[in-house]
């Protein structure tokens, strides 16, 4: 596949159609690694951090165990919030 360099603002962009985004499992906001290699670049998505579900329950635990009277302490509901005042100009 062929695609053109475009001038975008201050700087070059390469733009990338839907299709290839969807293969590579990427959208808008998406963060991609880049290789230059032998002349060539190398495009590659970035891996989400996948988190060790054992990890995470000890971790988990750890925080009930030493902050658990103060969790349950708090409340349900988030309380409201209040309005932000509006002054009036002139």
């Amino acid at each position: 596949m062929v695609k053109t360099i475009r001038k975008v603002g201050n700087s070059n962009a390469l733009f990338l159609d839907k299709p290839i985004l969807e293969l590579l499992g990427l959208q808008e906001g998406g963060q991609v690694n880049l290789i230059v290699t032998n002349g060539s670049l190398i495009v590659t998505p970035v891996a989400a951090k996948r988190v060790d579900p054992e990890k995470l329950q000890a971790c988990l635990n750890r925080v009930v165990d030493e902050w658990g009277d103060v969790l349950t302490r708090l409340p349900v509901k988030p309380a409201k919030r209040a309005s932000p005042r509006r002054t009036k100009k002139g």
